[in-house]
């Protein structure tokens, strides 16, 4: 394609802009301009803003600029003429941007010089790969042996604590220090309630759970229902220190109980997804408490409580009466035999 012949697609002053310059420059400064984009977006370049797109839209822009700076310049010349002198004086990109900028010559002799240069650098990486391989490798052998003289002195100290706990066993035991203790000489006792477990593992067990060890779910797990059991408990109680019927002053504070209390409620239900996470069997795990639920509960104990309280001779009646319909019951079917 022909300078002559080229139909410029972009406006005269997108093109400066483009070019990062302003009408009536000098055609050194366009081609220094374009020289400079050029190895910025050019694909072919090292750059890290490589832009085909951009060195398109570069490329037209010089073009542009070129022909307008041409026609200001010497407007009475011809488009063969023109074309002539800017053919000599055009910036070839290539020979600038090709084999990443190494070696002199022609293109052939600098595509050998950049082979050469090709062999030379990865010579080099791989010398510096195998220097960090080594230099890794001998940091890591003296952690190894810095974590194994570590271990070793852990093994020493508890050796050294268990051959003290058995001298102290033994002296205990020469003394007769365990001499009264209930069941000496005897056999451990086997456990008969169930068959089918080892009695070996059922004495190991209660052995570890009598010298305070239990697994982390078990604890949570009473955790869990000793502090609902306190919560429901010290909610009734807060309900029963408020009269019957509440005064406002009195049902604000009952709504802020609640609040405290739903609020109490939700911390446990994070206890017992904690829970849920660490349980063994899929059948133990448990579902969140309602706070809405617990707050009907609440309620539905008060009201019993209360009720309880208000008739506490109609039921010891009550209860007399049915004893003796039971008496006389019993003497019945006693006759009738």
């Amino acid at each position: 394609r022909t300078l002559s012949g080229y139909k410029p697609t972009g406006d005269v002053k997108d093109s400066y802009k483009i070019l990062e310059l302003e009408e009536g420059c000098s055609l050194d400064e366009v081609r220094d301009s374009y020289r400079t984009l050029a190895k910025k977006y050019h694909p072919d370049s090292s750059s890290g803003a490589a832009d085909p797109a951009a060195f398109i839209r570069v490329e037209e822009a010089y073009r542009v600029v070129l022909s307008d700076v041409a026609a200001k310049q010497k407007p009475g010349e011809s488009g063969e003429e023109e074309e002539d002198q800017f053919k000599v004086k055009s910036l070839q990109h290539r020979h600038y941007l090709s084999f990443e900028g190494v070696g002199i010559g022609t293109p052939s002799q600098r595509e050998k010089q950049y082979r050469q240069f090709r062999v030379d650098r990865a010579t080099e990486q791989v010398l510096e790969y195998r220097q960090h391989r080594l230099e890794s490798s001998s940091a890591g052998t003296d952690l190894m042996r810095a974590k194994d003289v570590r271990e070793s002195k852990k093994v020493k100290i508890t050796q050294a604590v268990e051959r003290l706990v058995e001298d102290l066993i033994q002296e205990s035991m020469a003394k007769g220090d365990f001499d009264n203790l209930r069941g000496k000489g005897k056999p451990l006792q086997k456990f008969s309630d169930c068959p089918h477990i080892d009695p070996m593992t059922h004495n190991l067990n209660r052995i570890l759970i009598d010298n305070g060890y239990q697994p982390e779910w078990i604890l949570l797990q009473k955790e869990i229902r000793e502090t609902i059991e306190r919560l429901r408990k010290s909610v009734v109680a807060s309900r029963r220190k408020l009269r019957e019927p509440m005064t406002p002053l009195e049902q604000k504070q009952w709504s802020r109980i609640c609040e405290q209390f739903m609020e109490d409620i939700r911390k446990l239900n994070k206890r017992v997804d904690n829970f849920n996470l660490v349980v063994p069997i899929l059948s133990r795990q448990m579902v969140h408490f309602s706070p809405e639920k617990e707050i009907v509960r609440a309620q539905k104990t008060y009201e019993a409580l209360m009720e309880k309280a208000s008739h506490p001779d109609a039921k010891e009646s009550q209860g007399e009466g049915g004893k003796r319909f039971g008496w006389k019951s019993y003497l019945f079917k006693w006759l009738n035999l």
